[in-house]
């Protein structure tokens, strides 16, 4: 049976792991140490996704470049503390990629976290080696540009209408639109899926297994029109 896509790419907070809320204290805690007002969690969420010097922009525009570089610092140094133990993967989550690997998709993950973040998470679930192919925010042009996914692309070689971005904000839908792919919302992570369905989703899900079901059917009804065809 033919599958939808070839290649399937997974954003990593608010995704596949359950971050979110650490995220959100640990920003609320490093405005403080830097003797910021702490904005709103949802102005924090509003932001994840992107690469941390942007998002910390973003949230106090009013910083010039070298006081967020110290907040940036202070994130890093209280997200490290919170995440001794890092964050667990959502429910459905470990099965469905299992199941995705044997089914022959190939897996990527495109992410607004740093390369030193993404590798210690990814050691700490055994993962080293699992995808086919990872991208950190500060190894490439940040979300919403198109580049990290075209880098994936390239790397896995495969037409962008043979892959799908996986997210749970704006930037990785935009992400998908700016490369010419199809995309599916998340609404269980940073954002609801209310303010994820104007981007043009081919899917949105609340349960990671719901993305299984859904390739699954899609699998199925393209078998049938192969045998009709």
């Amino acid at each position: 049976m033919g599958k939808p896509y070839d290649l399937l790419i997974f954003d990593w907070d608010g995704t596949l792991a359950d971050s979110i809320g650490r995220i959100v204290e640990a920003m609320h805690a490093a405005a403080e140490r830097a003797g910021e007002a702490p904005c709103s969690d949802a102005a924090v969420k509003g932001i994840i996704g992107l690469a941390l010097s942007e998002a910390i922009g973003l949230l106090y525009p009013h910083l010039d470049e070298a006081q967020v570089q110290v907040l940036r610092q202070h994130y890093a140094d209280v997200y490290m503390a919170l995440d001794q133990q890092p964050s667990p993967l959502f429910e459905g989550v470990v099965e469905s990629l299992e199941s995705f690997r044997a089914e022959g998709y190939r897996l990527a993950v495109a992410t607004g976290k740093a390369r030193r973040g993404l590798d210690r998470v990814l050691k700490a679930n055994g993962w080293e080696g699992y995808f086919d192919i990872t991208r950190a925010a500060d190894e490439t042009r940040g979300k919403p540009h198109p580049l990290m996914l075209e880098e994936i692309l390239g790397h896995c070689r495969v037409e962008p209408r043979r892959a799908l971005m996986v997210g749970d904000s704006a930037f990785d839908l935009q992400m998908a639109s700016n490369a010419g792919m199809h995309s599916v919302a998340v609404g269980y992570g940073a954002m609801p899926l209310q303010a994820l369905a104007e981007f043009g989703p081919q899917l949105c899900i609340e349960h990671f297994s719901q993305l299984r079901e859904w390739l699954a059917s899609s699998r199925i009804a393209i078998s049938k029109v192969g045998e009709h065809g």
